[in-house]
C-alpha cells in the first residue's frame, strides 16, 4: 500500500505572536532550528519506506508560502489542497482523503496524517512508532498516536488505553476514551496511572476506512467535502474547492466526527520528544538552555537573568536582573510576558484585530509569489520599500490610481513595461510611473533582483492595485 502523508496547515499560531501572524503563521517559521516548522515535518518523512511525497491542505491565502517552502528544499508535493475557508480537522483529512485515493494508483492508500507545525527531537523514535502503527492500519484500524506524558499537562486532551492489546504488536492498544483538558489533579491522576497519553492530532489510517466511518458518523461532512472536491480547479500545483459547496461544510474536529465514535480506534505510544509548540513556554521548553535556565537566540546580552527566553532577529537585546520572562522581538514589534501569562498573548492578539492593526497579520517583510518587499520607511504621503524579485519572476501587470512610484536597481536586471514602453534597467539605473501609467515589473537574469521603490501619492495601501494580467491567478 502506499503511504502518504497528509500535513495539515491551516493554523494561525496566534499564541506565538510577534513572531506568527495571521498571513504568516508559525508553520513557515523557522523557530526550532534553521529550516522552517512545516519543512521540519517533511523532512521528518525521510526514512520511513514505501512514503510518498506528501499531500497538504492548507489555507487559500497560504499556498504561495507552502509552494516556495518546497521549493526551497528542492522537492515537490503530491498536491495542495486549498480551504477557501477553515472547517477544522475532519473536513481537512476528508479531502485528503479523497484526493489521495484518486491520485494513487491502488485506489487504497493509507494516509499518515501529521500537523504542519510540531517538533519532534527523535526522529528515529517517530519512524519506529510509525513502522509499529502500519500492520493495524493495513487490517482497518485507525491509529492514532499518544504521547508519552511527561508531566501533568492541562493544556492537551488525553486518551485513554485500554489494557486490551491488539495482535499486531505490544505497542497497539484499543482506545478506551478520549478525554477533555483535564484540570491539575486530573492530570497528576493520569500520569500516575500510566494508562493516559497526550492527544497528539496525528494519525495512521486507510483512506477508505476514513471515509467509511465518516460516512456512518458526519454523513453531512463527507457530502460537502464530496461536492467541494467534484468540481476542483487545478492551478499549478494548487488544488482550488468549490467555494460554495466547501463553505456549507459543518465545522468539526476529527477526533468529534471519527475518533470518539468509531470502534476500531487503537493507539500507539509516541515517546519522541514531541511538543506542538502551542507557545512561547513550550518552545522555550525545548530550546537549548545554560547553566541559569535560559535560552537564547540572535544578538543577545544577559546578566543576572534566570529562566528567560529571549529572541532577537535585527536588534541587540540586553536583559539585567530578570527572571521568568519570554522577550522576543520581530522586525516590527517586541513582546515582552512573564512564563506564567503566555497563553494571554492572544488576547493582544484579539486587540490588535479590533484596532485593525496590520501587526496582526503581516510583518514589514511581505513575501509574494514573485519574491518579497520590505517596507523600510514610511511618512505622510510616501513609502520606501526594498523589493526582490526571484530569477524569472514578474509582478502583475497593473496600475494605481492614488500613487506614483519611482523604481531604483540596487542589483541584477529589471525588465520594465512603463505605459506602451519595455525597459532594461540594470544597477544604479531607474524609471518613475506616474499615476493611473499600465505597468510590470519581471526579472530576466539568473539572481535576484533587488531595488528600492519610492512611492508617493495621497493613499498608499496595498488595496490600491488594478491588476490586468497575472501568472498567479491575481487578476
Amino acid at each position: 500500500m502506499t503511504l502518504i502523508p497528509v500535513i495539515m496547515s491551516g493554523g494561525s499560531g496566534s499564541r506565538l505572536w510577534p513572531q506568527s501572524r495571521s498571513l504568516y503563521p508559525k508553520q513557515f517559521l523557522p523557530l526550532v532550528n534553521e529550516q522552517t516548522m512545516l519543512q521540519n515535518t517533511i523532512t521528518r518523512l525521510d526514512g520511513i519506506e514505501g512514503v510518498s511525497a506528501p499531500l497538504v491542505v492548507a489555507n487559500e491565502e497560504h499556498r504561495f508560502l507552502v509552494a516556495e517552502q518546497f521549493r526551497q528544499m528542492g522537492r515537490e508535493a503530491l498536491a495542495i489542497i486549498l480551504e477557501p475557508v477553515g472547517r477544522n480537522t475532519a473536513p481537512a483529512v476528508a479531502l485528503a482523503a479523497l484526493k489521495a485515493q484518486s491520485a494513487s494508483p491502488e485506489k487504497e492508500p493509507l494516509l499518515l496524517v501529521l500537523a504542519a507545525d510540531h517538533a519532534i527531537q527523535n526522529v528515529e523514535a517517530f519512524h519506529q512508532a510509525v513502522e509499529a502503527a502500519l500492520p493495524a492500519a493495513r487490517d482497518g484500524k485507525l491509529v492514532t498516536f499518544g504521547i508519552v506524558p511527561t508531566h501533568p499537562e492541562t493544556g492537551y486532551g488525553y486518551i485513554k488505553a485500554s489494557k486490551e492489546l491488539i495482535g499486531h504488536s505490544e505497542q497497539v492498544a484499543l482506545v478506551e476514551q478520549f478525554v477533555e483538558k483535564p484540570d491539575h489533579d486530573k492530570a497528576k491522576a493520569y500520569l500516575a496511572s500510566g494508562d493516559y497519553y497526550w492527544n497528539s492530532g496525528m494519525f495512521l489510517f486507510k483512506a477508505s476506512r476514513y471515509l467509511e466511518e465518516l460516512k456512518q458518523y458526519r454523513p453531512d461532512i463527507l457530502d460537502a467535502c464530496e461536492k467541494a472536491m467534484t468540481v476542483q480547479d487545478a492551478d499549478l500545483d494548487f488544488v482550488r474547492l468549490d467555494v460554495a459547496a466547501f463553505e456549507a461544510c459543518p465545522d468539526e474536529s476529527i477526533d468529534y466526527a471519527v475518533m470518539e465514535n468509531t470502534s476500531d480506534a487503537v493507539v500507539v505510544p509516541l515517546d519522541a520528544g514531541w511538543s506542538d509548540v502551542g507557545s512561547w513556554t513550550s518552545l522555550a521548553d525545548i530550546s537549548e538552555q545554560d547553566d541559569l535556565g535560559n535560552s537564547s537566540l540572535g544578538d543577545v546580552l544577559l546578566e543576572d537573568t534566570r529562566n528567560t527566553y529571549v529572541r532577537s532577529e535585527k536588534k541587540l537585546i540586553a536583559t539585567v536582573g530578570v527572571d521568568d520572562l519570554i522577550i522576543t522581538e520581530s522586525d516590527d514589534a517586541i513582546l515582552v510576558a512573564h512564563k506564567s501569562r503566555v497563553q494571554d498573548v492572544k488576547k493582544i492578539v484579539e486587540r490588535l484585530k479590533t484596532e485593525n492593526r496590520p501587526e496582526v497579520k503581516l510583518h514589514r517583510k511581505v513575501y509574494r509569489p514573485w519574491g518579497a518587499y520590505d517596507s523600510i520607511d514610511m511618512g505622510d504621503r510616501f513609502q520606501v520599500k526594498r523589493i526582490t524579485v526571484k530569477p524569472g519572476a514578474q509582478l502583475s501587470l497593473q496600475m494605481h490610481h492614488h500613487r506614483a512610484e519611482h523604481w531604483i536597481v540596487v542589483k541584477g536586471t529589471a525588465l520594465v513595461t512603463n505605459g506602451d514602453q519595455q525597459i532594461l534597467l540594470t544597477e544604479n539605473q531607474s524609471t518613475y510611473i506616474p499615476i493611473g501609467t499600465v505597468h510590470r515589473l519581471e526579472n530576466p537574469g539568473k539572481f535576484d533582483l533587488e531595488m528600492i521603490e519610492v512611492q508617493s501619492g495621497g493613499y498608499l495601501g496595498e488595496d490600491d492595485i488594478v491588476r490586468f494580467e497575472d501568472t498567479y491567478g491575481r487578476a
